[in-house]
C-alpha cells in the first residue's frame, strides 16, 4: 500500500486539487483509494461533498486517541475519505507534548492499511507537525508547484524538512517530483518557472503542465470532481496523464535512483525574479454555480456511525 504526500507549505497551489483529482482517477480505475485530509482547514473534506460543520469526530480524535480511523471515514466519488475539522489544528499543540509525536499518523494508517490500494495525504500550507507526520508515515512526496515565481521562494526550506525527515524518522522517504499546477501556455512566466525547477532544484516534473481554468474552482463548489464538472479541459486530461504516470507504483519504482533533496537546497539558487503580465483566464462562458456552503453532506459514512 503506497503511501504519497502532497506537500508544499505555500497556500494555494493546487495540493487539494491534485490530491482528489489522482485519487479519483485511480478510484475509477479499480483501485481502493484512501484520501487524508491532513489540514485544518479541510478543504479536502468539503470539496468531497462533506460539510466538516456536520460532523461530530475526525482525523483530530484518532490523533489524540479518541477515536480509530474507521470511525471517521466517509465515501464520495470512488474514494474513502478520512475527513478533518477545523479541530485538527489543536492536535499540534496536543501532539508537541507526546513522544513520538511524529509517528501518530503512521500508526493509524497502519489499522488500515489491509483495506486499500494506495493512500493520499493532502498536507496542510505549512512544515508543522501535521506535515511532518505526513511525511513520516509517507513513502513518496510529490510537489504541487504552482507555475509563478512566488512558488520557488520556498522550496529550499520544503526540501530541508524532506531531508530531516529522512534523517530522523523516515529514511526510505521518496522525492518523486513536482506536479506543476495553474500553468497558463500563453506566458513566459510559466515556462520559466518549469526551467527553474529543473535546473535550479533538480526536481524532475511528472507528466504535463496542468493548465489554469476556472472549472477547478467551480467542481468543489458543486461538489464534484473535474472530471464530472468538465472533462475534456486540458487541465483534466493533465491529471489523467499524471495519474497514469505515477500508478507505476512497485519494486521497479523504489529502485530508481533518488536525488538528496537536502543537496538539491543547498545548491540551489534563488534566481532573478521576473514578471510578466498575465492574461486572462481562456475559458468558454462561466455556467452557473450552486455556492450554497449550507448543503448538507451527501456521502455516507464507511465506518461505524460518528459519535454523538
Amino acid at each position: 500500500m503506497p503511501v504519497i504526500a502532497l506537500a508544499n507549505q505555500k497556500g494555494g497551489v493546487a495540493k487539494t486539487t491534485t490530491t482528489i483529482s489522482l485519487g479519483t482517477v485511480w478510484a475509477s480505475e479499480g483501485d481502493r483509494v484512501l484520501l487524508v485530509d491532513c489540514d485544518p482547514q479541510a478543504a479536502l473534506t468539503y470539496s468531497m461533498g462533506i460539510d466538516p460543520e456536520d460532523l461530530d469526530v475526525s482525523l483530530h480524535d484518532v490523533l489524540v486517541g479518541r477515536a480509530s480511523m474507521t470511525d471517521v471515514l466517509w465515501e464520495a466519488h470512488g474514494c474513502h475519505i478520512a475527513a478533518a475539522t477545523i479541530d485538527l489544528a489543536g492536535s499540534e499543540a496536543y501532539l508537541l507534548t507526546k513522544t513520538g509525536r511524529e509517528f501518530a499518523l503512521g500508526r493509524a494508517l497502519r489499522t488500515v492499511e489491509d483495506a486499500y490500494d494506495v493512500v493520499l495525504l493532502d498536507c496542510p500550507p505549512s512544515l508543522g507537525i501535521l506535515t511532518i507526520n505526513a511525511l513520516t508515515a509517507a513513502d513518496e512526496v510529490i510537489v504541487p508547484l504552482q507555475c509563478e515565481m512566488l512558488s520557488l521562494r520556498g522550496m529550499n526550506h520544503l526540501l530541508e524538512t524532506i531531508e530531516d525527515v529522512r534523517s530522523f524518522t523516515n529514511p526510505h522517504l521518496r522525492l518523486r517530483g513536482v506536479v506543476a499546477t495553474m500553468f497558463d501556455p500563453r506566458t513566459n512566466l510559466g515556462r520559466q518557472v518549469l526551467t527553474n525547477v529543473t535546473e535550479s532544484f533538480g526536481l524532475e516534473v511528472i507528466g504535463p503542465p496542468v493548465r489554469k481554468s476556472v472549472r477547478f474552482a467551480e467542481a468543489p463548489a458543486a461538489g464534484e470532481t473535474i472530471f464530472q464538472r468538465a472533462p475534456k479541459v486540458p487541465g483534466a486530461e493533465a491529471y489523467r496523464e499524471i495519474a497514469r504516470i505515477l500508478r507505476d507504483w512497485g519494486p521497479d519504482a523504489e529502485a530508481e535512483t533518488e536525488t538528496s533533496p537536502g543537496a538539491l537546497a543547498s545548491e540551489a539558487t534563488t534566481g532573478e525574479r521576473g514578471e510578466t503580465q498575465a492574461g486572462q483566464d481562456d475559458q468558454a462562458p462561466q455556467a452557473d454555480v450552486d455556492l450554497d456552503l449550507t448543503r448538507e453532506p451527501e456521502p455516507a459514512p464507511v465506518g461505524p456511525a460518528p459519535r454523538t
